[in-house]
């Protein structure tokens, strides 16, 4: 009974916390399989990330080596380097017309990190925060880590797959909401908001007290017409951004949160604890890669190229139906005449023809089984495989 007894007490030593209970963010296991596959020699066309094939812009490789070749490498204070948060403020007024004090810039672990930031900071456990779906699946899995709720908002086609002001308004009538959290342009969607219907719905989320979240990680790849930054829209917004996706520094871990005034303090205070700075090395490239625009445009034409050979390749194999690709380097198609289960036709793609792409179940738990995102963030000759062999596969 005694041993018995004390393997009870061992066990619970090591059971998991409830919050650690989040489901997986399934691209990553699609990657995990797609891997699987090459190593046993297979080639696959990987349409299910969203990680530039590209690298990060030369100036910023020459700028580490040169810190690395030059200096050490120290910790830097917990809101970032001084001239790095000086290079985004001057980001804001070069590209948006926007003045943004360097004071209320906060250099985060990528976005990632700038999430947990901003989430600790804003909210207390309990808060109602509402996102989008279908909507970056991370956006839900933290805010439950964290003992949030987060309130999932079906998009309409009618307001191109974005959160409308009338939509956050009629689940605030419900139950009050704290907070609410876009995306523009979107993952997994690809759509963008206009500048009009963004300011309507900062102003109709701060009329009623809700705390209001800007993703701008996309920004720079916008297609349709120019991202609108809400940062010129409300000094009450907290704006997220990264330098993974426009300027292909994925793996350096690097982004920033434009905050409210009254929250640099307590942000700051929570980077001290918990990751006491962002890492040297990748902080020092990030400034220089501003320097590397024409190297970063020449990139984005090559996107567009991409979004261009699926938009007209795909319908020949059937998958005729899609959201707007506006921005971002995303097309989320309808693949209900061929499936009611994306998840088992994403896993068959992989497996019988080496198309790796991310089932709309990560994104949309609603109706996520009838769309696959599909990435054109790699090179052209992938994109007109990739169409080559679906069409083969869907039409065998």
């Amino acid at each position: 009974m005694l041993d018995n007894t004390i393997r009870d007490r061992v066990r619970n030593l090591i059971t998991p916390a409830r919050r650690s209970e989040v489901p997986p963010f399934m691209v990553m296991d699609v990657m995990a399989a797609a891997a699987r596959i090459e190593a046993a020699g297979g080639h696959v066309i990987h349409l299910e990330v969203g990680q530039p094939a590209e690298p990060a812009p030369q100036t910023a490789i020459a700028a580490a080596h040169a810190a690395l070749d030059s200096a050490r490498i120290d910790y830097t204070s917990a809101l970032g380097i001084p001239s790095l948060r000086a290079r985004i403020s001057r980001h804001y007024r070069d590209t948006y017309e926007c003045e943004v004090d360097p004071e209320r810039i906060i250099v985060t672990t990528g976005s990632s990190g700038g999430f947990v930031l901003a989430f600790l900071a804003m909210f207390e456990p309990g808060d109602r925060v509402a996102v989008t779906i279908p909507g970056y699946p991370p956006y839900r899995h933290i805010l439950n880590a964290l003992g949030c709720e987060p309130v999932p908002i079906e998009t309409s086609h009618e307001a191109r797959h974005a959160l409308s002001a009338d939509a956050l308004l009629a689940e605030h009538r419900k139950k009050p909401l704290q907070g609410a959290l876009v995306a523009s342009p979107a993952n997994p969607t690809g759509t963008m908001m206009t500048r009009e219907a963004l300011s309507t719905l900062i102003g109709a989320a701060e009329g009623e007290g809700i705390r209001f979240i800007s993703d701008e990680i996309y920004h720079g790849l916008d297609y349709a017409f120019p991202a609108v930054t809400a940062a010129a829209l409300s000094a009450n917004a907290l704006v997220i951004n990264s330098f993974s996706k426009y300027f292909c520094m994925t793996g350096w871990r690097v982004g920033w949160i434009v905050a409210p005034e009254p929250l640099v303090r307590p942000i700051e205070r929570l980077q001290q604890n918990l990751s006491i700075s962002v890492p040297t090395l990748s902080q020092v490239a990030a400034e220089a890669a501003f320097d590397g625009g024409a190297e970063m445009e020449r990139i984005k034409h090559g996107y567009q190229e991409n979004r261009r050979i699926l938009i007209e390749g795909l319908p020949d194999a059937g998958l005729d139906t899609f959201l707007p690709a506006d921005g971002a380097f995303y097309l989320y198609a309808d693949v209900s005449k061929f499936t009611n289960d994306s998840l088992d036709f994403t896993k068959r793609m992989l497996e019988e023809a080496h198309v790796a792409a991310t089932s709309g179940v990560d994104f949309d738990p609603v109706h996520g089984r009838s769309f696959v995102r599909f990435s054109y963030a790699r090179s052209a000759d992938d994109m007109r495989e990739a169409v080559v062999r679906i069409k083969r596969w869907l039409k065998r």
